[in-house]
């Protein structure tokens, strides 16, 4: 009889030392295509480890803020060439863990990469003002100033880039952080922890805390020396987030839900259009907050539009991320398949048509995965739940409209504002959507999905509370200004008065 595999068993990473939790206590991590597949078992942190990763931090910050930000970035230099070196590796890891498939997990390395690049620039481009007084014999500047510990709060579905999105830029402004990542995907965040640590990290500057979101995450954000949360999930836990930050007058940066609508003009090269739509819908299996969940196509196309889509979509190939013929993979986890199947019901009890898909795929292949068929609902109604609601799987509404006015006034009609786009080769109607739609990102002639790390990124109503993620505008939430007045007039010299 073969010896019994025994998983792997990780820890947290608190002052520099791989720790198990105050309570023993442990959850397995498993891989959604194949849930027979234990990947490994981790630590449950409670309030206590928390307090612990906290305090690692805040004694770190210390001397980490004064560490100089070109040396800070020297550090995440290192890191991203390691990056670079394991990227292959450290994608099929991630395939096994969350389920993407192997081009998108190098995409989500290939963030990480990028982000940490960007950021390690930055460490010499801190730029502040320097502008003259009112006042003779007056210096006159700003300066941006670290913040402290910081708290960040990640979801599975970029299981490595939004964990550098949130640290790179907390780092290099001389922050120290605390991370807890998803419970479905620990695995990324340790090895990127792993590599910030070879790379030449100090203890104490980074601090991994793995766990449950009201165990672990809660107490983090209400932790007292915690100076500033990010967080990237749910609306509904943003909310709790945003309440539990506001008591302590807590800065507190908020990346939530998305309902995004593609806008397909009877101009538009249709094609591309189809292309857009299907990476859009279906990327990722649907589980991106700039997922394509809304497709809104002109009437004069809507028939040609649903039926070549729908084609489109029942000739996908679902199944395992890491098998090179795979185009859609499963669902991160039990919860999030039965969400998506009682949304397709909703769809069908609300009237709307399904084009394609419907179902959760559980033939032999799919035995011990989370699987659903890519779905469309056609002829749907603006006002459906499905059309106003993230679903967060690989479920797509299909509306018809009219002109470009009803097209944006749809588009608008929902309380998320992260991503849209527009498929028109006329550019005064790219223009006017550009300018009217009420999102934080607009695309014109490609998908709801595609941000690069040197521009910002985040939404407006309910999709964030105003801060950016990624390129510079990410500095902002990561410092605070300090004006400086330094006078060598020898005398007393009052502003507004003497002048």
């Amino acid at each position: 009889m073969a010896a019994a595999v025994v998983p792997t068993t990780f820890k947290n990473f608190i002052n520099g030392e791989w720790l198990d939790s105050h309570s023993g206590c442990t959850f397995e991590n498993r891989n959604p295509a194949d849930t027979s597949e234990l990947l490994g078992i981790f630590p449950r942190s409670d309030a206590g480890d928390v307090h612990a990763a906290v305090e690692s931090a805040r004694a770190a910050y210390n001397t980490w803020r004064l560490v100089p930000a070109p040396k800070r970035a020297e550090i995440l230099f290192r890191a991203a060439e390691i990056l670079v070196r394991r990227k292959e590796d450290l994608a099929r890891t991630m395939t096994t863990e969350m389920g993407k498939v192997l081009a998108e997990t190098r995409g989500d390395v290939q963030e990480a990469i990028d982000m940490t690049y960007y950021m390690a620039g930055e460490g010499r481009r801190l730029f502040g003002q320097t502008t003259p007084s009112e006042l003779p014999s007056k210096m006159a500047m700003s300066v941006r100033q670290p913040l402290g510990a910081c708290a960040l709060i990640t979801p599975w579905n970029f299981p490595m880039a939004i964990p550098a999105w949130k640290m790179m830029p907390a780092l290099v402004a001389g922050n120290t952080v605390v991370l807890k990542p998803a419970e479905d995907t620990p695995i990324s965040a340790t090895l990127l922890f792993e590599i910030l640590t070879e790379a030449g990290i100090p203890p104490g500057v980074i601090n991994l805390v793995h766990g449950m979101g009201p165990e672990a995450g809660a107490p983090l954000v209400a932790g007292d020396g915690v100076a500033a949360v990010s967080f990237t999930g749910s609306t509904e836990t943003g909310r709790a987030v945003s309440l539990a930050c506001a008591r302590d007058f807590k800065p507190c940066h908020l990346e939530m839900g998305g309902k995004n609508a593609m806008i397909v003009m009877a101009d538009a090269n249709l094609d591309l259009a189809l292309d857009g739509a299907v990476w859009g819908a279906f990327g990722t299996t649907g589980q991106r907050c700039t997922a394509t969940s809304r497709i809104l196509v002109q009437k004069h196309i809507y028939d040609d539009f649903r039926d070549r889509l729908a084609e489109r979509a029942k000739a996908l190939r679902v199944g395992n991320g890491l098998e090179a013929s795979t185009e859609v993979g499963p669902l991160i986890n039990e919860a999030q398949l039965q969400k998506v199947m009682e949304y397709v019901q909703i769809g069908r009890n609300e009237g709307a048509k399904i084009a394609s898909g419907g179902s959760r795929l559980q033939k032999a292949a799919f035995a011990n995965g989370w699987f659903h068929e890519p779905t469309i609902f056609a002829d749907c109604a603006p006002g459906m739940r499905i059309a106003r609601e993230e679903i967060f799987g690989p479920v797509v509404a299909l509306i018809p409209f009219g002109a470009l006015d009803e097209a944006l006034e749809i588009a608008n009609g929902v309380v998320y504002g992260l991503s849209a786009s527009i498929y028109t080769r006329d550019v005064n109607q790219a223009l006017r959507a550009a300018r009217d739609l009420q999102t934080g990102i607009v695309y014109v002639n490609a998908p709801t999905i595609g941000a690069e790390t040197h521009l910002p990124f985040g939404g407006t109503k309910q999709t964030g509370n105003g801060h950016r993620e990624a390129g510079s505008a990410a500095l902002d939430f990561y410092t605070e200004w300090k004006t400086i007045y330094m006078d060598y007039s020898d005398r007393l010299q009052r502003a507004q008065i003497d002048t």
